[in-house]
């Protein structure tokens, strides 16, 4: 090798790698290794967490010099019989698969002289030390870029080079650049980035998305997912969303199939309050004890017991989270976020569902019942069901491996084309009737066209009897019908509308399915100038501050199906 004048030692489980003598000890004693070897394990350590490709070592370790990577395979081959290294559960040298290799253990570098380690990434064995406190630093992160989505800007990071695109969506509160102040977050993240393309981002409100005077809904966070991948140019993604993240992927899945590989949620929920058909979830007084929790100790470790108990009684760990937190969000924003989250309920979402998807839990969460995980993955469709050991909720603490290797493999798979004609819609309907001032000049059919376009839906039939419209999301479609509703008497026309998000076929430009029965059902019984809505649409917009009157239960569509009717108010209306 040739002489250095660089005098760092490295040191990495029981090795040591020193630099300007060039040898490899474990516990003291010298292990052999050849020089070109040696150049390799160096260039990773020193890159410890980076994927290093095949193209960079062979400029690097032979410059000038033509070789194929069959001299790399033998160099990498060598130091792995010397770290006794496993390549199918690597401790020190992950394979990216035609792609290059990462050096995945902590590492820490010293002078030859005794003086302080400066480690520089976590360690893979959940056994040893993983947080700053245990002496470790923090792990540069990628660049931030932003993508518009409104009148908002979204915070992104995109890192890896995998043959799939996966979108992570971090639940409760985020905060891209503190992802990477704990180096077992990054380790979780480098790992998902070594077979795709990851792309991060912070929901508005949070982090460093814009902040907004009202926290969003899912439907607008839904709208954030799809700039966000515009801006990075993805045209299909996978989706994998922890906690809360589960309900917004799987809108997101649902609403757009065709732009969805597939989806994976990590002790996720239908719903965040409970019910006697759903015991899983705290009550509303426990709910409330929480927001008395976020009121009196926001800025320090809150709900880091329940969320990473393993971790809960070390001292840098807490500070770690009591900082992202802060940083994730403010106090106000933490209690409104909270209490969007608890009126969250997609049960009536998750059977239209269509994309491969898969489902992990750990037993013993102490967030999330693992029941609600089993729960879940009985309403999707084929979905596969995982229990895994361990009681942290935050996958990326705890055996984070066992995880990463069922979400690795799963993503690995071939997938089948979805059915890209069924997606999950909001559905307008609405019965017209001429009054005798009625005009007869096609400008009320105009206008009603024109009204679902600026809200982003697709009129499906618009003439002087019926409208019949989708929305991809909710929040629009409740827009758009008051809106059109409130104008009809400028056109001589009554108007009574309904609204229900479901399942659709969309064959040919056509609708059809039980949603459209069930929203034509609800515009033959809303009155005058009313418009009406399923207890799902109600559920999507939680947080909106969208109010309804309740209207009672009503038997809806072809199967008459009992609904719980709201009727939707409209702007500064007083509050039932």
């Amino acid at each position: 090798m040739p002489a250095t004048t660089e005098s760092s030692i490295y040191r990495f489980g029981d090795f040591r790698l020193d630099v300007r003598n060039a040898t490899l000890e474990r516990d003291g004693a010298p292990l052999p290794l050849a020089p070109k070897a040696f150049s390799v394990l160096l260039h990773l350590v020193r890159h410890a967490g980076q994927l290093v490709t095949k193209d960079e070592f062979l400029d690097v370790i032979w410059p000038g010099v033509f070789v194929g990577d069959a001299a790399l395979k033998v160099c990498v081959r060598e130091i792995r019989r010397a770290l006794d290294d496993d390549p199918q559960t690597p401790t020190y040298i992950q394979t990216a698969h035609r792609r290059g290799y990462r050096f995945v253990a902590a590492v820490a570098t010293e002078a030859p002289a005794a003086g302080p380690t400066l480690p520089v990434i976590a360690p893979v064995s959940s056994a040893a030390p993983r947080s700053l406190g245990a002496g470790l630093a923090a792990i540069d992160p990628p660049a931030t870029h932003y993508a518009r989505s409104g009148d908002v800007s979204i915070a992104y990071q995109v890192l890896g080079d995998g043959p799939i695109d996966l979108v992570f969506v971090m639940g409760w509160v985020s905060h891209l650049d503190y992802f990477w102040r704990e180096p077992s977050f990054a380790r979780f993240l480098t790992r998902l980035a070594s077979f795709s393309r990851l792309i991060l981002f912070d929901k508005r409100g949070t982090g460093l998305s814009d902040r907004v005077s009202e926290l969003p809904t899912l439907e607008q966070r839904m709208d954030d997912v799809r700039a966000v991948l515009e801006a990075v140019g993805s045209h299909r993604a996978a989706l994998l969303g922890v906690s809360e993240g589960g309900p917004l992927c799987s809108l997101y899945a649902t609403t757009y199939p065709d732009r969805t590989l597939a989806l994976v949620m990590v002790g996720t929920y239908a719903k965040r309050l409970w019910a006697p058909d759903y015991p899983w979830a705290p009550t509303r007084t426990e709910r409330e004890a929480f927001l008395d929790e976020i009121r009196a100790h926001w800025g320090g470790p809150v709900g880091l017991e329940a969320r990473a108990p393993s971790m809960a009684g070390d001292p840098a760990f807490r500070e770690w989270w009591a900082t992202y937190l802060r940083m994730g969000a403010s106090p106000g924003a933490a209690l409104t976020l909270t209490r969007m989250n608890a009126e969250i309920d997609i049960r009536h979402v998750l059977p239209a569902v269509r994309v491969p998807t898969l489902v992990l839990h750990r037993t013993d969460d102490q967030t999330l019942k693992v029941e609600e995980g089993r729960y879940v993955a009985s309403l999707v469709p084929g979905a596969a069901f995982a229990e895994l050991p361990g009681h942290d909720h935050l996958p990326f603490v705890g055996d984070q491996d066992t995880m990463l290797d069922a979400i690795e493999s799963f993503l690995n798979r071939t997938y089948h084309d979805v059915d890209a004609d069924r997606v999950l819609a909001t559905v307008l309907a609405a019965h017209v009737a001429p009054t005798p001032e009625a005009r007869h000049d096609g400008a009320f059919e105009t206008h009603v066209r024109r009204e679902i376009e600026w809200f982003r839906g697709r009129a499906v039939a618009v003439d002087e009897t019926a409208i019949t419209a989708a929305f991809d999301g909710p929040a629009r479609a409740i827009r758009c019908a008051v809106s059109i509703a409130a104008s009809g008497p400028r056109f001589g026309r009554i108007i009574g509308a309904g609204l229900h998000t479901g399942e659709c076929d969309m064959p040919n430009g056509a609708l059809r399915g039980s949603a459209v029965d069930i929203a034509q059902a609800l515009s033959d019984v809303a009155s005058a100038g009313e418009v009406l809505a399923s207890r799902t649409v109600k559920d999507l917009v939680a947080g909106s501050g969208q109010a309804f009157t309740d209207r009672g239960m009503h038997a809806l569509g072809a199967e008459a199906q009992r609904w719980r009717v709201f009727a939707v108010q409209p702007p500064g209306a007083p509050r039932a």
